[in-house]
């Protein structure tokens, strides 16, 4: 199996491992590891079959998360935005051992609408998948002006995330496809009921894709967890408030 792209940078003591969202690649982060690169060894990841980790078909949740521990520290942070928040999520539960503290971001244990449980409508989800067939980049894009509506500094935050997808080549549709199905499936609510260790959940308060009524039904789930809400950030707090942002994990890592 061929290995996937990562980066190390940074010198800080604790090691912080970044897994971005559904289409995109590391070059999300680029608005922020400036900052956190003095207080952390950062691990930049491409998922695999995104970026530049090339070679991939489509993956299961627990193969992604394999892959990814396959490179990993030893025991590190992990920070996981959106899907990549399900790969994070997964590599807890798969090695709690290697993780210090799990931080999801704009990220929900079940993606999809269920019954009593806000989320995407599944028909959306399938919609997309639909489109992706048709009409590849438009789709992507789409996607992405989705995730940042609503922030008072959509446009320029939907430009950021679209040229960190038009940077490198597209993953291919199988690929994507495959990234859809698990946000469309999964279910993590139960099994990371019993997660014991620290965990910090990040929110957008106009997140169109992760409803924040999730909030308080998790807070309740998993009353050991910590959450916040970012009130004017929407899919992606860190690029519309990346101070705030870096602030939450530096006052995360002082407990650790």
């Amino acid at each position: 199996m061929s290995d996937i792209w990562w980066q190390t940078k940074g010198e800080g003591d604790a090691h912080l491992v970044l897994l971005h969202g559904w289409g995109l690649n590391a070059q999300v982060w680029d608005c922020i590891t400036a900052e956190l690169s003095s207080h952390f060894t950062l691990h930049l990841v491409d998922l695999p079959g995104y970026g530049r980790s090339r070679g991939f078909g489509a993956q299961t949740l627990a193969q992604m998360a394999q892959c990814v521990l396959a490179q990993a520290p030893e025991k590190a942070i992990w920070l996981g935005w959106s899907l990549g928040g399900l790969v994070a999520s997964q590599v807890a539960l798969q090695a709690p051992e290697r993780v210090s503290a799990l931080v999801t971001v704009a990220s929900s244990p079940c993606f999809s609408a269920r019954e009593a449980w806000p989320g995407i409508k599944p028909e959306v989800l399938a919609g997309f998948q639909h489109q992706l067939s048709e009409d590849f980049q438009r789709t992507v894009e789409r996607f992405l002006a989705l995730q940042t509506m609503g922030s008072d500094t959509a446009r320029q935050d939907a430009r950021l995330l679209k040229s960190a997808v038009l940077s490198l080549d597209m993953p291919s549709t199988e690929v994507l496809n495959g990234g859809l199905e698990i946000l469309k499936t999964v279910d993590l609510r139960e099994e990371l009921q019993n997660l014991s260790l620290p965990f910090l959940r990040l929110y957008g308060h106009l997140d169109g894709l992760v409803p924040r009524k999730i909030v308080p039904l998790l807070d309740e789930m998993w009353p050991a967890s910590e959450s916040i809400i970012f009130p004017k950030a929407a899919h992606a707090p860190f690029v519309s408030h990346p101070q705030a942002f870096c602030d939450a994990l530096l006052a995360l890592k002082a407990k650790l």
